[in-house]
């Protein structure tokens, strides 16, 4: 039997290993050549600290307390050197990935199509050369080079980790230059390089209610973390407040339908800032957060969207004297080319 190890450097980077049965994870991934730090391996130094988000293991009690003291471990904190997983792990390790002597994965795809959404929006859909697929936490994302130059751009999957099938939401710019190969040059068979997967906006283990809230195309990791939510399941109240600017730009609202029948709790609403819009809900996301959603505080609230949307929602908490149990977020921004910026 084996397991998969998320291992989370602090540079953002994430890299996946295998861990065998009754193996450490220091040995795990020195045997898949990425040294994390160590000096004794016995669990006397505590040089390989880090610190378990999610997933089963045992300690045993062969380490020193000056290693990792009581207060630590429960805290989650582990010791590579002594942690022996019994299910998939995701562990935040508190270095560079470059001093662990690994990097950015690379992966090469084949385009297999392009669909427009909305006039705002399309979407993108690889096959990924791995019949594997890409290991990658739901929410992450990765960089794509813009075929034709040397310039990558950023997005998160809205695909299952680990499917042939990689896709992704495309904000269509005018001037952009992913969206403007998309609609002009782009043809099945293209060839892609994606670097990744990268980030630290990721569905954490569910444990409490969830709060999504999407602006956009910042819907697409919320669509990767649904498509896991049912595949595993979840028994905890999950819903998305999902805003646009107009009528036409809500989009994959049937994929959105068929989470609610395929999660147990999910549900969602939509927003529309244009006045004129025909949606129930006019405005912005701030003003459709219903107290029963926040569950007095006990939320986990997940938010990715753009800059200007991150930045109310967070003043929008401040002032109303929100705090989540847990808030993570991700801004994202447009990129256009050089001649239009």
């Amino acid at each position: 039997m084996s397991y998969t190890i998320a291992l989370n450097f602090e540079d953002g980077v994430s890299r996946f290993i295998g861990c065998n049965a009754g193996e450490t994870v220091l040995d795990a991934a020195y045997r898949q050549k990425i040294n994390l730090p160590m000096d004794c391996s016995d669990g006397v130094c505590g040089t390989c600290k880090g610190r378990c988000e999610q997933g089963d293991f045992e300690m045993g009690d062969d380490y020193l307390e000056e290693a990792l003291s009581e207060e630590e471990e429960a805290e989650g904190q582990v010791l590579t050197c002594q942690m022996v997983p019994s299910s998939d792990c995701v562990i935040q390790v508190p270095v560079a990935s470059s001093l662990c002597k690994t990097a950015v994965g690379a992966m090469d795809a084949t385009l297999a199509r392009v669909e427009p959404l909305s006039e705002d929006s399309l979407e993108l859909v690889l096959e990924l050369d791995d019949e594997g697929g890409l290991a990658f936490l739901p929410g992450q994302y990765v960089n794509i080079q813009v075929p034709g130059s040397d310039q990558t751009r950023s997005y998160s999957f809205s695909s299952l980790p680990g499917s042939r099938e990689a896709s992704f939401l495309i904000r269509n710019l005018p001037e952009g230059l992913m969206s403007g190969y998309l609609r002009q040059r782009a043809a099945a068979g293209d060839r892609l390089t994606l670097t990744g997967p990268l980030g630290s906006f990721y569905l954490r283990q569910v444990t409490r209610p969830v709060l999504m809230l999407a602006g956009g195309t910042g819907l697409a990791p919320f669509l990767a973390m649904l498509e896991q939510l049912a595949e595993k399941g979840s028994d905890q109240p999950i819903h998305l407040i999902y805003g646009v600017n107009c009528d036409d730009h809500l989009v994959k609202l049937a994929a959105l339908d068929d989470f609610v029948e395929r999660v147990p709790e999910f549900s969602y609403t939509t927003v529309v800032v244009d006045e004129q819009s025909r949606n129930t809900r006019k405005g912005y996301v701030t003003h459709h957060m219903p107290s029963e959603v926040l569950h007095d505080g006990d939320v986990d609230v997940y938010l990715c969207g753009p800059p200007p949307m991150v930045d109310a929602v967070l003043g929008h908490f401040r002032e109303q004297d929100i705090t989540p149990a847990n808030f993570y977020y991700e801004k994202f921004t447009p990129n256009v080319t050089e001649a239009a910026a």
